[in-house]
């Protein structure tokens, strides 16, 4: 009886280390899979900030462009305004000069 009640411990001992040595395997593959996990997650984490840096310098580049545009579009403007205005004083002042030799009378001499 002795032996039966020994035989039953080792076969529950050989149980138990089967278990966990099965547990142990898990363990060590699940620890392999974090590892790998953590290398994604902190290569992810590189390119969201590489991501970040070159969208906020695509967002300046961006603003500096429209600034320019807008710069450029009011100088011409500008400069077109100045041109119609150009014209139309010089079309006055030629108009002026012709109407005052048009209605300057001529004089004779002996009145």
């Amino acid at each position: 009886m002795g032996e039966t009640r020994l035989q039953w411990c080792k076969e529950q001992a050989d149980e138990v280390k089967e278990i966990m040595v099965e547990n142990y395997n898990k363990a060590v593959e699940r620890e392999g899979k974090l590892g790998e996990l953590e290398l994604r997650s902190d290569d992810l984490l590189s390119k969201s900030k590489t991501f970040t840096k070159s969208a906020a310098k695509v967002s300046q580049q961006t603003r500096w462009e429209n600034i320019k545009m807008k710069v450029v579009i009011g100088g011409v403007v500008t400069l077109l305004a100045l041109v119609i205005i150009a014209i139309i004083i010089w079309y006055s002042v030629r108009d002026d000069r012709g109407a005052q030799t048009q209605v300057t009378p001529s004089v004779t001499p002996g009145n």
